[in-house]
């Protein structure tokens, strides 16, 4: 897809800025990604057509990366979260890249950031209880490469989760 802005061509990579309707059309999907085109459109008043082409473009673009439920993690036995900080025995590219590649197709991790601080990495982690907890962490955790600590903090309660974007 291609733009023209001021006479110039631009390619689809080269994001234009996003108009006040395109931040309301996205603050609006991020509250309710169920809202119909229709809803869209009426929300932010243009045509249905138009709607559809700028919501387009935000996918095209990258502003929108996916949508999907929202699951409750109590209603799937999924109700203990737990944090893990992992400490690597070397700070290379190397084992940095082998402790990602290794923790990729692991499930039960549903984040994992590179940090600073005392941690190299800090994981956002859902299991049923505490023992699954313990059998993830005998299994997989340990034997993870180049791990050299692992603090483990289980969440006693969740305070503020998935909050929306603010822009």
């Amino acid at each position: 897809m291609h733009h023209l802005k001021e006479g110039k061509l631009l390619e689809s990579k080269d994001k234009l800025p996003l108009s006040r309707a395109e931040k309301t059309l996205l603050r609006l999907l991020q509250a309710d990604g169920r809202l119909t085109n229709a809803e869209l459109a009426q929300r932010i008043n243009v045509s249905p057509a138009t709607c559809h082409r700028r919501t387009q473009r935000l996918f095209e673009e990258g502003y929108i990366t996916g949508v999907r439920a929202v699951i409750d993690p109590q209603k799937v036995g999924l109700g203990a979260l737990v944090m893990v900080g992992i400490v690597l025995d070397r700070s290379t590219p190397e084992s940095f890249a082998a402790f990602e590649a290794a923790i990729a197709d692991e499930e039960s991790i549903l984040d994992c950031d590179l940090v600073a601080g005392d941690f190299d990495y800090l994981l956002r982690i859902r299991v049923s209880d505490m023992a699954d907890f313990n059998r993830l962490h005998t299994s997989k955790l340990i034997a993870l490469p180049g791990v050299r600590q692992a603090r483990t903090f289980f969440v006693i309660k969740e305070v503020k989760t998935n909050a929306p974007l603010r822009f």
